[in-house]
C-alpha cells in the first residue's frame, strides 16, 4: 500500500467564498494530493479542508495553504463563534496508511518550522507532537483566543515553538501537530439560549463529569437563532457518537429543550458510523466489512 498522510487544516473564514477557494485552490495544484472535502460555516466563520496523500506532497500543501491564508485573512477584524487565534488556526497530521505516528510528528515539526521562518507566524505544537503536557490540549494552547496571544507569547512557559515571541497580528498564532482521526459533531438544540448549549457543553466533557475524549462548547447559530453543542470526539473507539448524543438529549430535557438535528463536519471514518448504527439497531456482531461499499472497494 502507499504512503498516506492525512491533512485537516481549519481556516478562520467561513463567510468568503472566494478566499476560502483561493485557499483550498493551493490545495488542488499539488501532486500526489487528493482533496477529499471542504467546507466552511459563516456563524462559526471558520472553514475545514480535509485533503490526503504522499507526505512531503501533503506538507508542501498545508504550506502553500497557510501561505495564502496568512494573505487573505486579517485576524484583526476577524469575529466569529468559534474559539480561534489565527488565520490557520490548526493544522493536524494523521497518519493514515505505511506512515506511523512518530513520523506523523516529524513531519509535523518539519510544517511548523516552515511557517514559522517562512511566514512570520508564531507556531505551538500540539498533540502528539506536543513540546510539554501543558500544550496537548487545543484548548489550552488557544486559551484566550486570539485577543490574549500578544501576551501570551510572551508569558512563562508559553514561548512557541517555532516563529516569533511577537505577535503577527495580521495571521495570528497555529497550531500544528500529530494525532488520530477524529470526529467533529455538532447537536443543535430548539431553544436560542446559549447558556443551555454552554451547560450541557460543559457537562459532556471530562472535566465536568463526562466524557474523557470529547471536547465540547456551546454556542449561539444566529442564522438559525438555534443553540447548539459543537464537539470533537478525538477518540471515537473510546467515547462514541451515539453515547454523547444520547448523553445531550437527556441533559436537554432537564432544561425542557429538545434535540432539533445533528451534523458531521469532515470526514468521519465508517467504523464511527457503523459503531452508531449497530447501537442503535442492535446488530449482533456486525462488522465493516458487511458493507457492499466496502467489498466493492476491495
Amino acid at each position: 500500500m502507499a504512503r498516506i498522510l492525512q491533512c485537516v487544516p481549519n481556516f478562520s473564514e467561513g463567510r468568503d467564498k472566494e478566499k476560502v477557494e483561493k485557499i483550498v485552490e493551493e490545495v488542488r495544484k499539488v501532486e500526489g494530493v487528493k482533496l477529499l472535502d471542504y467546507s466552511s460555516d459563516p456563524t462559526h466563520n471558520r472553514s475545514v479542508v480535509t485533503f490526503v496523500g504522499e507526505p512531503e506532497a501533503v506538507i508542501e500543501a498545508a504550506f502553500n495553504a497557510c501561505k495564502v491564508a496568512s494573505e487573505v485573512i486579517d485576524m484583526t477584524t476577524h469575529q466569529g463563534e468559534h474559539p480561534r487565534m489565527g488565520a490557520m488556526d490548526v493544522c493536524p497530521l494523521i497518519p493514515i496508511s505505511e506512515i506511523t505516528m512518530d513520523e506523523a510528528v516529524e513531519l509535523s515539526k518539519k510544517l511548523a518550522e516552515r511557517v514559522g521562518n517562512e511566514l512570520g507566524i508564531s507556531v505551538y505544537l500540539y498533540e502528539r507532537s506536543a513540546s510539554a503536557p501543558t500544550r496537548e490540549n487545543l484548548a489550552d494552547v488557544r486559551r484566550g483566543q486570539y485577543e490574549a496571544m500578544e501576551e501570551k507569547l510572551k508569558s512563562e512557559g508559553w514561548a512557541p515553538d517555532f516563529g516569533p515571541t511577537e505577535l503577527n497580528k495580521k495571521s495570528g498564532v497555529s497550531a500544528i501537530g500529530a494525532r488520530p482521526a477524529l470526529v467533529a459533531f455538532n447537536v443543535n438544540l430548539n431553544t436560542s439560549d446559549v447558556e443551555i448549549a454552554k451547560k450541557i457543553a460543559k457537562k459532556m466533557r471530562a472535566k465536568g463529569g463526562g466524557f474523557t475524549y470529547c471536547k465540547a462548547i456551546g454556542l449561539l447559530l444566529e442564522d438559525k437563532n438555534l443553540a447548539q453543542v459543537s464537539m470533537n470526539l478525538v477518540d471515537y473507539t473510546k467515547t462514541s457518537i451515539y453515547h454523547v448524543f444520547e448523553a445531550i438529549k437527556r441533559e436537554a430535557m432537564r432544561y425542557g429543550v429538545t434535540v432539533v438535528n445533528s451534523e458531521v463536519i469532515g470526514l468521519v471514518p465508517l467504523q464511527a458510523m457503523v459503531d452508531v448504527a449497530t447501537w442503535y439497531l442492535q446488530v449482533d456482531d456486525f462488522e465493516t466489512s458487511q458493507v457492499l461499499e466496502t467489498q466493492l472497494h476491495e
